[in-house]
């Protein structure tokens, strides 16, 4: 009997030993890692990851074991930064580096590896997304009655030159492209007219910019940018309008009908 209770406390006493030191022999660990610990018998754990040292729980023989052979970790220099992620108004842009040597033996971890800060596009089309599109159906420019109507159309002798005023004035002006749009909102008072009932979300629409493109202004007003969402209103009805997004332009076409035109 006395010679296992003597058996017994030196077990004890060499797991009091042991525990006290906690060796990191086998467990050295980077950066913070709550899992790599050593279990004592004066507390509870101490701990082998290099955030020990900023805790001051570390295992006694940490740096003996682990920052002898410690590598922190190198990165190389940042590359440019990317463009800005809006081409009109607020967006971000972004820069990054690579690691070089990445860190072991519980040596410093790496620092952040990506930055992104905020930009402002300013892209020279900037003022077309702004601009807000007046249409009209393609049977406006046919219906020379109306001396209003009259007076907004173009002349083209050339295209008839034996012609003369007053009936060139009559000639509608031919299309210098036309606009394809995908409608993605309609206002309820668009149904209060024929040509304006068949607008409705999700329809892809075809719109004609007619011959009075000047050099000043190569666009007629409202056509957008590609891919951005932009807002339209008919000319002839009070609350009648909604928004589309541009899905190309194609030079000298006619549109199928039904088609629209710019005003």
């Amino acid at each position: 009997m006395r010679g296992l209770l003597l058996w017994g406390g030196w077990l004890l006493a060499a797991g009091y030993l042991v525990g006290a030191t906690g060796s990191c022999r086998h467990r050295c660990c980077p950066g913070r890692n709550n899992a790599c610990w050593v279990a004592g018998a004066r507390r509870a754990r101490c701990y082998c990851d290099s955030y020990c040292e900023r805790t001051g729980d570390c295992c006694e023989d940490y740096h003996a074991t682990c920052r002898h052979a410690a590598v922190g970790c190198a990165v190389g220099p940042w590359g440019p930064w990317s463009g800005c992620s809006s081409p009109c108004g607020v967006g971000s842009k972004a820069r990054s580096r690579q690691v070089t040597v990445p860190p072991r033996h519980g040596g410093e971890p790496c620092p952040d590896l990506k930055q992104r800060r905020g930009c402002l596009g300013e892209h020279p089309t900037c003022g077309t997304a702004e601009e807000v599109a007046k249409i009209l159906p393609d049977s406006f420019s046919r219906d020379f009655r109306d001396a209003w109507r009259r007076a907004g159309l173009l002349r083209h002798p050339n295209l008839f030159p034996t012609l003369q005023p007053p009936f060139s004035s009559f000639l509608p002006p031919v299309p210098s492209y036309c606009g394809y749009f995908r409608l993605t909102q309609v206002g309820p008072p668009c149904r209060g007219q024929a040509w304006s009932r068949q607008l409705h979300r999700d329809k892809r629409v075809c719109v004609e910019c007619r011959g009075h493109v000047s050099h000043r202004h190569p666009h007629c007003t409202g056509h957008g940018l590609q891919g951005a969402r932009t807002f339209w209103v008919a000319a002839s009805m009070v609350g009648c309008q909604g928004s589309w997004v541009q899905e190309g332009l194609q030079e000298g076409c006619v549109c199928s009908p039904p088609a629209l035109i710019f005003v």
